[in-house]
């Protein structure tokens, strides 16, 4: 594989929708994906893996079952495996995923609308 350069915004440019995760690159059995939030997503956990969520514009917040953090461009949080989740963004949102490649977006809940079992590459 040869070194590409991506360029965030250019990628972020290319999604339309919300919720609807694009994978930008690979390293280590990890993807690195873009998405776009506004609005509720459901609340879920994975049993087997945690992740990463960078904001790289705007600003969201993580809801957790004892506290939700607020986040602004320029911070991240790790939610380890197990952990229920909901993110939650008034406005959109633009954020960069880091997580194993075989993370389901929508985690233990495999039954909702905003479920994407294949991701488009970008």
């Amino acid at each position: 594989m040869t070194p590409e350069k991506i360029n965030i915004a250019r990628k972020l440019s290319q999604i339309p929708d919300h919720w609807n995760p694009r994978v930008v690159g690979e390293l280590n059995g990890q993807h690195v994906k873009l998405v776009k939030f506004r609005g509720e997503f459901v609340w879920h956990q994975h049993e087997q893996e945690d992740e990463m969520f960078l904001v790289v514009n705007g600003s969201f917040r993580m809801e957790l079952r004892d506290r939700n953090v607020e986040l602004a461009a320029g911070d991240f949080i790790i939610i380890p495996r197990g952990t229920e989740h909901r993110p939650v963004a008034e406005r959109e949102v633009h954020v960069m995923l880091f997580e194993p490649a075989t993370t389901l977006n929508t985690g233990d809940q495999t039954e909702s609308p905003l479920t994407r079992t294949t991701l488009e590459r970008i």
